[in-house]
């Protein structure tokens, strides 16, 4: 609640966030109607110790108050503004199982925008500044508002074998931050969204209960990248800005940046990565020598995180406002990369976003789309499950409209297109793999294709699915060219009528099976044919004709008024002879 500073004992909570120089924390969520709050209010310490520490009403003093002047003890009291179970029943010894038992009564969800905002967050002028502040809001909302609609549930029950979605909404506590806990003060956009466990159950009674916890982890990767992709759709639309890929690690997944921003300008503001890369070898190789074998996906993952708690350094004393950070920060870029690389930001910002624009086209196509997830996803983990495909379509969606808005609903559709085209239920657990039939059809020769770059240990794992990705969508694009070229109609070819029989054929009631009928022409037919083909030539000649009377110079007609060009929409695609509009 303020930051990564200390907070002096018997300092009141709003002096501590000023001198820590970040903004109060405010409420958001459906939920708050349920406990009398509403969405923008400051949270204040109480609310903040009774809600997210004690599992009460945040208003639960004055609740207790009134019950105690109407004559209740204070058991009674008290009990009356918990929310759910009171955390001293998983404290009591005489619970079954107390001591794997432990209060849990929130979760910190950080939304933290991709580098390169930060830095146009720290060295833009103060209209960006404020404009980047609108979009994380906006999209930080958005994506609490789809945990509220598609994930968030509540369990009761034995084990929690009772599940149904809340019955009102989140309540949230969102407290935002502007720098890292590195040694030097660097820039960090980021919010920490508090969410309470405690929620409504959808019965007539209105009782509380917890969250399941297993249903919002389990989406945090989906959840991400939706916050991103708004993220972006945001700044787009109000800096005209545009994204591109940048390649952290060679060989793994890439981040989608502001395009024009220095990179050299990531480097002086990623402090905490360098830190985190210089104590990633030593690890690795402690790991090798015990294991015998370089570290996978998986192990390399837990190296890292051991490495960024190793190198994790500790909360400073020094505090600054907003106001001076800046100052700090722009002195500190100009001293390391001269001042037209931090006055020129938004220009060169700009400039880069037509440069994208003139070059990628913002188009999806849901078949590609959904060959290409399909593809990452089963490479990536064999298995998967359907929040896998939901986090890479819109990874998809990042790459291909790079900050231009998309359809709601688009990266439903082509996670439902990959489930019904493209996979097969495997397993337990609601688990499917892809289909590899329906990727390679009735072409026993591709189908190989894709198995060396599954056991390729040689590549690294996004690269091995990226060139499995591009593979299948090359053969898509060579069927659909040949559906094409095979639908058009051949230039210089008549189509001449079959002949009409004038008597059906006669009926051999002997004839034996298998053996071929024997073929007769009479003269009808003859006569037929021939007067079919002299008319296919009259048609030749007649043909011939008019595109020599077309080529003579013919008097010109006065020029009249030209109809207004067709306008194309961007996110759409315009083939000639078809009606535009709607999604590839």
């Amino acid at each position: 609640m303020v930051g990564d500073g200390h907070r002096p004992a018997g300092m009141p909570l709003r002096a501590a966030q000023d001198e820590a120089g970040v903004p109060p924390g405010v409420w958001k969520g459906r939920g708050l109607a349920a406990v009398g709050l509403k969405a923008g209010e400051v949270v204040t310490e109480r609310q903040a110790e009774l809600l997210l520490g004690e599992g009460r009403h945040p208003d639960a003093d004055r609740i207790e108050r009134e019950l105690l002047a109407q004559g209740k003890s204070p058991v009674q009291a008290r009990r009356a503004t918990v929310l759910g179970r009171p955390i001293e029943h998983n404290r009591s010894p005489e619970t079954d199982k107390a001591k794997e038992r432990t209060p849990w009564l929130g979760f910190d969800l950080t939304f933290r925008p991709p580098p390169t905002a930060h830095i146009a967050f720290a060295l833009g002028d103060d209209e960006t500044r404020l404009v980047l502040k609108l979009c994380q809001d906006i999209a930080r909302d958005k994506t609490l508002a789809w945990f509220e609609d598609s994930v968030a549930e509540i369990r009761w029950g034995s084990g929690g074998k009772h599940r149904k979605p809340v019955r009102d909404g989140l309540i949230v506590a969102v407290f935002r931050h502007y720098e890292s806990r590195a040694a030097e003060s660097k820039p960090l956009l980021h919010d920490h969204a508090v969410v309470s466990i405690r929620a409504r159950r959808p019965d007539d009674k209105g009782t509380w209960g917890n969250l399941s916890a297993d249903s919002l982890m389990t989406h945090i990767v989906a959840a991400d990248t939706l916050y991103t992709l708004y993220f972006m759709e945001e700044v787009s639309a109000r800096l005209g800005w545009a994204w591109e890929p940048r390649e952290v690690t060679p060989g793994r997944r890439p981040v989608m940046e502001i395009a024009g921003i220095d990179q050299r300008l990531i480097g002086w503001q990623s402090t905490r990565r360098q830190q985190i890369e210089d104590a990633l070898p030593v690890l690795t190789t402690k790991y090798e020598e015990t294991h015998g074998h370089a570290p996978g996906e998986r192990a390399s993952y837990a190296l890292a995180c051991q490495a960024a708690d190793q190198t994790r350094p500790p909360k400073r004393t020094e505090l600054l406002s907003l106001t001076e950070l800046r100052k700090r920060w722009r002195t500190s870029a100009i001293r390391a990369y001269g001042a037209d690389a931090v006055d020129r930001l938004a220009e060169r910002a700009r400039a880069a976003a037509a440069a994208v624009w003139a070059r990628v086209r913002p188009v999806v196509d849901i078949a590609l789309a959904a060959v290409d997830v399909v593809a990452v996803v089963y490479v990536m983990r064999g298995a998967f499950k359907r929040h896998h495909l939901l986090a890479e379509a819109r990874r998809h969606l990042a790459y291909a409209l790079r900050g231009r808005p998309h359809q709601p609903g688009l990266d439903e559709q082509i996670v439902q297109t990959v489930v019904d085209d493209y996979t097969r239920p495997v397993g337990r657990g609601r688990k499917m793999t892809a289909d590899l039939r329906a990727l390679y059809p009735r072409d026993t020769e591709d189908q190989a294709v894709l198995r060396p770059l599954t056991r390729n240990r040689s590549a690294p794992l996004y690269e091995r699915a990226r060139l499995a990705a591009g593979a299948l969508t090359a053969r898509v694009h060579a069927a659909r060219r040949a559906d094409r070229l095979g639908s058009r109609t051949r230039p210089r070819i008549v189509a001449v009528p079959s002949a009409s029989r004038s008597r059906p054929r006669p009926f051999h009631s002997d004839r034996k099976v298998g053996r071929v009928p024997e073929q007769t022409t009479d003269v009808d037919t003859v006569e037929q044919t021939r007067r079919t083909l002299k008319a296919a030539v009259a048609m030749l000649h007649d043909g011939a004709r008019e595109r020599a009377a077309a080529r003579s110079p013919q008097p010109q007609p006065a020029p009249a008024t030209a109809p207004p060009p067709r306008t194309q929409q961007p996110g759409t695609q315009y083939t000639p002879g078809r009606p535009t509009g709607g999604i590839a």
